[in-house]
């Protein structure tokens, strides 16, 4: 879809869902949101077995044909890869499952491809999960590219109380970043004239307050701590998406 720089375009997830035992759900969605083909799958080395092929297994049962790609660094030419394996398998569906680097690049890809795509995070490491921005390795140091944003957005509580607690802490340290974040914003709006959306910046502010509200429940890693910081995530990924 061609962007018109005039306009304000949002683009937001049709449906978010957050809970145990997710990863055997997102078949259903692919059925409501009436899907059909061919699914790619792109995932990494580790999370194929421990999302991956669960998240595959859903969504074959829903009807859909299933192929996934493996994929170990967020590059131009990993990313040129995973688009010419979408052309391949005549994919109408893209499901970025894994960390980080797995949703960026399915993400990335899927636009490219003018394909929908769909986040199943196993690591709360960054608004990633829910914002339409990719992180690219290119050159020295890693960029960011403005991609899309996921149709839907499934996040399975059990799966991200067991990743890395060092994946989780980022993702906490993501969600407080917003408190400098919007004040650049606004220095940005003042200084430069740059555009400014009270609600984006309110939306990621008040994500912001309840991580360090809530502080001491998200160090015991319990279903609310864990669930709080997930939520955040999404929250702040949708105020990218609001931004534009």
């Amino acid at each position: 879809m061609e962007v018109d720089d005039s306009l304000h375009y949002m683009q937001l997830p049709r449906e978010v869902i957050v809970g145990k035992n997710v990863l055997g759900r997102v078949g259903e969605v692919c059925t409501r949101l009436g899907f059909n083909g061919t699914a790619l799958v792109v995932s990494g080395p580790i999370t194929y077995p421990l999302a991956g092929e669960p998240v595959a297994k859903s969504v074959t049962k829903a009807g859909l044909k299933v192929d996934h790609v493996i994929v170990k660094e967020s590059t131009r030419q990993v990313t040129d890869h995973v688009t010419e394996t979408i052309k391949k398998s005549r994919a109408s569906l893209v499901l970025g499952v894994g960390g980080g680097k797995d949703i960026d690049l399915a993400k990335l890809s899927s636009a490219k491809s003018k394909v929908p795509f769909m986040s199943v995070p196993t690591a709360a490491s960054h608004d990633g999960i829910a914002s339409p921005y990719a992180s690219i390795k290119g050159g020295s140091r890693p960029y960011s590219v403005r991609a899309q944003a996921p149709v839907a957005i499934l996040i399975d509580i059990g799966v991200i109380a067991d990743s890395p607690y060092n994946l989780f802490a980022a993702g906490c340290a993501d969600i407080v970043a917003k408190f400098t974040a919007v004040k650049d914003w606004q220095l940005a709006h003042k200084l430069k004239n740059e555009y400014y959306g009270d609600y984006a910046a309110n939306l990621a502010m008040m994500s912001a307050k309840l991580v360090t509200k809530n502080a001491k429940e998200i160090l015991k890693r319990n279903v609310e701590g864990v669930k709080t910081v997930v939520e955040a995530l999404i929250s702040c990924g949708v105020a990218m998406s609001i931004a534009g």
